[in-house]
């Protein structure tokens, strides 16, 4: 009850639902108070909404969010509670007092200097966001100040607001007090500090303290990519779930022989990198990024197909590249969009079959089998569990967009495959890593996930109370104890490492100040792969666990395990680089046959129906080698997904880009290049006509962007 009463209230927590639920009673309360009168429960009314409103939004509760759009937001609360105070002040027949006038003036006065501090605040954040976002990019010469101390923009309506307390004190002590000095102390205090706040922001308006406008900026990146000269472009856009996509290709940039460069589209997906050598532009408006210098590149990766492509694939002094996120037997692995490419990249011969299959017009000759570079950390199986009992490893894909049945095994198999594997006559460990996407387009998929982490903990907590693992436990208890403190120190040293400036600093100031330093970035990776043996060190390798977030990574959770269920996505192609057993689920009840048929990446696997009855032949396989009945299958399987391992794939990929830059090359300087000066001539008359039809709509869009932040 408890559970669906926060689901339905949108808070997070059951603290945020008591907090929420004091907040709706509190402001009748306050209400009933003022008309009996009684100032003693007002008193209390009112401290409690204050309370629980200061809770909300400490925490971020999107019930925050919801309350601003039914009218009834922050400053419509403290407007209602001052308004309850002048009422009590007239039930208790003060009225034609001194003391009521002065509260009256002096919240309406406070409500007035709202609109000037909100105004600079709104200002300071719109003068100091730049065109862009960059890492790694050497700004210098563009002289970005400061960003204001983090106290003063970091929900500042919520402090300016909270500026009321001394009056409203102030004018509640003069009515016991029989007193106005109290009243005219609070308000003056409220005053004070309101004017103080406003007079601190505006000295941030100052031509000093703002960043330079937009076009000294993007003239300063177009100087820098003079000077950097890149030559292979990763350009991604999409939503802040979709971060993997591109975060996937990063190391594979970082060890291109190329000078690499990522561009980016959304603000939001900049945090979510992490630490990288590679340089990052985000240039969310797509008449800036026409208009950017990009003449030295020769090669543009695309992991997604997205509308946004187009503002890159007009430029025809690149040659186009569709790298994807991964290797499936999915629809979107063969999208028509793809045919607009000048070539597609597929890890191995799969891929290119996939294409032939489907005939949506992308050519045979146009793709080029480069390997997975990304799944050079999965490691090969051994062939038997790594710890007494097998991990297996539920990686289930998200729901979809469409309600196929087929596209994921959590909505009908779900739940029986964990039963099923917690079950087990032989004892295993599961660990349960749903996909980032799960749960955000069907709240019944949510509802499985959430009953599915439900039985994964309880059958933990059953576990640590049976004899046997209790021993475990007992025994393992001093080594779990400092794996979690070498997790604290680890997450501690990290985050000191993740400031790339001083605490507080704004988007322009960490463009500004964060350059790769190698040591640092060492350091990161060190850690990284310390924190990563920590985590599995600091429980049992008996115990059930959920893993989501970022860390560990999917690839930590291959290595863990020794066999995995999941569904038709990459997770199955990249799964059998290990040499594991795997079972894919056959959601859409096509029949095992048929289903193999369709599927490429299940021709190895132990097929599973919605009933999850045949788990126990992936059990035998993983925990007897003569039970491995698909062993071969899946070797021979792994070189047609994936292609050979020699040469790695980071060689295949090298050349790949190498080759393909040599052909821009030799198309720039040859009998095409007139046509492309024309096309790049055609491409900036387009940009100038879009740049003039949609200067409303980018300062709409840039007011949006200030109100979102």
């Amino acid at each position: 009850m408890i559970s669906t009463a926060i689901r339905r209230a949108r808070v997070g927590s059951g603290s945020e639902l008591v907090a929420a639920v004091l907040l709706g009673l509190g402001f009748p309360c306050a209400l009933i108070a003022a008309l009996i009168p009684s100032f003693w429960g007002f008193v209390a009314a009112a401290a409690v909404t204050y309370v629980a409103d200061w809770y909300l939004h400490q925490r971020g509760s999107y019930l925050v969010n919801r309350l601003n759009k039914i009218k009834f937001g922050l400053p419509m609360h403290f407007l209602v509670r001052q308004l309850l105070l002048v009422l009590l002040l007239s039930r208790l027949n003060l009225a034609d007092q001194t003391l009521f006038y002065l509260a009256v003036g002096g919240f309406l006065l406070t409500f007035g200097l709202q609109a000037p501090h909100g105004a600079l605040a709104t200002l300071i954040r719109l003068r100091r966001t730049m065109p862009v976002v960059t890492r790694n990019v050497d700004l210098h010469g563009l002289k970005i100040p400061d960003a204001p101390p983090r106290v003063l923009l970091n929900r500042s309506a919520e402090k300016m607001l909270h500026l009321d307390v001394p009056a409203v004190a102030g004018v509640l002590a003069a009515t016991q007090m029989d007193t106005d000095v109290l009243a005219y102390i609070g308000i003056s205090v409220t005053i004070g500090l309101a004017l103080l706040y406003t007079a601190a922001l505006f000295r941030y308006m100052r031509p000093s303290r703002l960043v330079p406008n937009a076009a000294k900026v993007l003239k300063g990146v177009d100087t820098w990519l003079r000077e950097y000269r890149p030559t292979a472009v990763l350009y991604f856009s999409g939503s802040k779930e979709s971060a993997y996509q591109v975060k996937m290709w990063i190391e594979a940039m970082e060890q291109l022989e190329a000078r690499p460069l990522i561009i980016l589209r959304e603000r939001y997906i900049v945090p979510q990198l992490g630490e990288t050598s590679v340089p990052v532009i985000c240039v969310p408006g797509g008449i800036h990024l026409m208009n950017m210098d990009l003449s030295t590149v020769r090669v543009a990766l695309y992991p997604a197909n997205v509308g946004k492509n187009i503002h890159i694939l007009r430029v025809p002094t690149m040659k186009h590249v569709f790298i994807g996120h991964g290797d499936s037997d999915k629809m979107a692995s063969v999208n028509p969009f793809s045919k607009v490419y000048d070539e597609v990249w597929t890890a191995g011969r799969a891929g290119r079959d996939r294409y032939a299959l489907a005939d949506v017009g992308v050519r045979d000759e146009d793709i080029v089998e480069v390997g997975r570079p990304q799944l050079a950390p999965i490691k090969t199986w051994t062939g038997t569990p790594k710890n007494p009992i097998p991990t297996i490893l539920y990686a289930p894909t998200w729901e979809g967009w469409d309600d196929n049945p087929g596209n994921t095994s959590l909505l009908l198999a779900g739940e029986n495959i964990v039963k099923g594997l917690l079950n087990a006559e032989r004892p295993v460990r599961v660990i349960y890593k749903p996909h980032p996407f799960t749960g955000t387009r069907s709240a019944r998929a949510k509802a499985v996930h959430t009953r599915i982490m439900a039985m994964v903990d309880k059958a933990t907590a059953e576990r640590a109370a049976e004899p046997r693992w209790a021993k475990e436990t007992a025994a393992a208890q001093a080594d779990q104890a400092t794996a979690r403190a070498t997790l604290a120190r680890i997450d501690a040293r990290l985050a000191e490492l993740s400031k790339p400036g001083r605490a507080g600093g704004d988007e322009s100031e960490v463009s500004r100040v964060s350059l790769a330093d190698p040591q640092r970035l060492a350091e990161i990776k060190q850690l990284r792969a310390e924190w990563n043996e920590a985590y599995w060190r600091s429980f049992g390798w008996w115990e059930h666990k959920t893993v989501s977030g970022t860390q560990p990574h999917l690839y930590d959770c291959f290595n863990e395990s020794d066999g995995m269920v999941s569904d038709i996505s990459s997770v199955v192609s990249d799964f059998i680089a290990s040499g594991k057993p795997y079972a894919v689920t056959d959601s859409g009840a096509v029949g095992a046959e048929e289903f193999r048929r369709q599927n490429t990446a299940v021709r190895a696997a132990v097929v599973l129906s919605n009933s999850a009855e045949e788990l126990g032949e992936l059990l035998d396989a993983v925990a007897d080698p003569a039970a491995d009945v698909l062993a071969e299958a899946r070797r021979e399987l792994k070189r047609y997904l994936l292609g050979p391992d020699e040469p790695t794939s980071i060689e295949q990929f090298n050349a790949a880009v190498a080759a393909l830059a040599a052909r821009a090359e030799a198309r720039n300087t040859g009998p095409g290049q007139q046509l492309v000066e024309v096309s790049m001539d055609d491409a900036a008359e387009d940009a100038a006509e879009e740049a003039a039809a949609g200067e409303a709509g980018a300062a709409v869009a840039s007011l949006d962007s200030s109100a979102a932040r």
